[in-house]
């Protein structure tokens, strides 16, 4: 009877297996970059650095992101859990680091989902001509919250809605962003172009034809434009041959960005020049609004409506990311257990879900309530977050597999050497924005808080309250840090591996 009464009592929720397949997996993990907002706020300032060789130094930019791509590949095939990095690093350099890393990829979330969705409501208003509701402060945040309200509702409806809706947002955002570098290349060589066009060459593909510190500072830029690629990866345990469709679809999502990168990159240099695009360096993502009207004429609703659906889709897959990490580290106890509840009927987890939204609505009225200016300085502090966490996810990836690294050259080079490059650059760079960050010259707010640069306290304040709330959890509950680091399993290094990896402890 007890048997029976056993058999009857439902089985803890877990997310749903095999969701979705690996294209679905690209194209959130394409979409968590948010291509056509990323290009619309970094191309002046890009351009502003490197002139004609902006192209050169966004080729050079990706190449730390494919070295930390291709280390979450093979953390994924021997540990399919959603924590991506705080799983991997509490593994391989134990508890303390790897609940850092984990604090840090939930923060991005919260820092950036508000910007995001201000965004998509500021284009998608300009796209049908309502300028004065895009204007008005109150109509606009109150449009954002309502925003990540129902992306936060998608997201908690299923796993499988969520890909459909990022299906349909990729389609039209890839369209208009190709449609735009075509007529923008075509009038080039038609001559047709109302601004100082250059036609492109090949030289323009030379990262270091501008100087080493145009080099340096278009690196930093692209921490933040490629960023949110892995995304795919944190969606292991629902996606299909979870072993290695989630790293390669991460792998895959950097190099399409890439290609996208490059391509309207060169059509906008082509087009615009070099002059226009620095002397509105400072007009962000509204760069893309002027470009669009001077290429585009009447149409240039399809520019806009382009950043819009990018900043729409990059809304909801930034959710993916934070809340998935967050349920892992409540799975673990390194959080309050209430945070891995998985909905029974939807199998997504949504009280971390949730919470992930509030903060950020909150985190966006308050900082709004500041100054917009505060806002941006709140995404500038974001690299210091991305270039911590990659760089710990590269270096895990090596000591993690490093009874494995002489098996063979390949081991070698691309999964100790390659990782290891990229955490090593991506730790320079962190040096690099600290240094810049600590100028308040550099910020946008241009103040200074506490002698330094707003972004850079931001960010310090960011990592000193994550450290409280590791000493007041290890406090209250100690079973995560008993923990202790482990190295790959060799049946899962050398097979195809199961859904959940395995490793073994020293």
């Amino acid at each position: 009877m007890a048997g029976d009464v056993a058999d009857q009592v439902p089985a803890t929720p877990e997310l749903k297996h095999d969701a979705i397949g690996f294209l679905d997996a690209l194209v959130i993990g394409l979409n968590s970059t948010s291509p056509a907002y990323s290009l619309a706020a970094a191309i002046g300032p890009i351009v502003a650095l490197a002139g004609i060789y902006a192209p050169g130094v966004m080729l050079a930019s990706f190449v730390p992101m494919l070295l930390i791509a291709a280390a979450f590949y093979y953390l994924n095939k021997v540990d399919q859990d959603c924590g991506t990095t705080f799983s991997w690093v509490t593994r391989a350099m134990g508890p303390w680091a790897g609940w850092l890393g984990g604090w840090a990829i939930f923060m991005t979330g919260v820092l950036v989902i508000g910007s995001l969705a201000d965004v998509a409501v500021r284009f998608g208003l300009l796209s049908v001509g309502l300028d004065s509701w895009a204007n008005s402060e109150a109509v606009r945040q109150t449009l954002t919250v309502v925003v990540i309200l129902v992306m936060t509702a998608v997201c908690v409806l299923g796993t499988e809605m969520s890909a459909h809706v990022q299906n349909v947002l990729i389609l039209a955002q890839v369209f208009f962003l190709l449609l735009f570098a075509v007529v923008a290349i075509y009038r080039v060589y038609a001559g047709t172009s109302t601004l100082d066009a250059t036609e492109p060459a090949l030289s323009w593909l030379n990262p270091f034809g501008a100087g080493g510190a145009a080099l340096t500072g278009g690196l930093l830029l692209g921490v933040f434009i490629y960023w949110g690629w892995e995304s795919a990866v944190n969606l292991t345990e629902e996606v299909k041959d979870s072993a290695s469709a989630p790293g390669r679809a991460g792998i895959w999502s950097t190099v399409i960005l890439l290609v996208t990168y490059l391509s309207v990159g060169i059509a906008v240099v082509g087009y615009a020049g070099t002059a226009f695009l620095t002397e509105n360096a400072g007009e962000e993502e509204a760069v893309f609004a002027l470009l669009a009207h001077e290429v585009m004429g009447r149409w240039d609703w399809v520019v806009l409506l382009s950043v819009c659906t990018s900043a729409l889709a990059s809304t909801q897959t930034t959710i993916i990311p934070a809340s998935r990490t967050a349920l892992s580290m409540a799975r673990r106890k390194a959080l309050p257990h209430p945070l891995a509840h998985i909905h029974p009927r939807f199998r997504t987890p949504d009280v971390s879900t949730w919470w992930v939204a509030g903060i950020a609505i909150a985190w966006y009225l308050i900082v709004n309530r500041i100054s917009e200016n505060a806002l941006f300085d709140s995404l500038t502090a974001l690299s210091l977050l991305i270039a911590f966490y990659y760089a710990l996810t590269g270096l895990a990836c090596a000591i993690y597999y490093r009874r494995h690294l002489t098996e063979s050259l390949h081991n070698f080079l691309f999964i100790g050497v390659g990782p290891l490059v990229g955490a090593g650059l991506l730790a320079w760079l962190l040096v690099e924005s600290i240094t810049d960050m600590s100028d308040p010259a550099n910020s946008y707010s241009g103040v200074s808080w506490f002698g330094l640069g707003p972004p850079l306290v931001i960010g310090i304040g960011i990592a000193l309250t994550g450290v409280l709330v590791m000493l007041f959890w290890r406090l209250r509950s100690g079973v995560f840090w008993q923990e202790r680091r482990s190295v790959a399993d060799p049946a899962l290094v050398h097979s195809r591996p199961g859904r959940h990896g395995r490793s073994r402890e020293e």
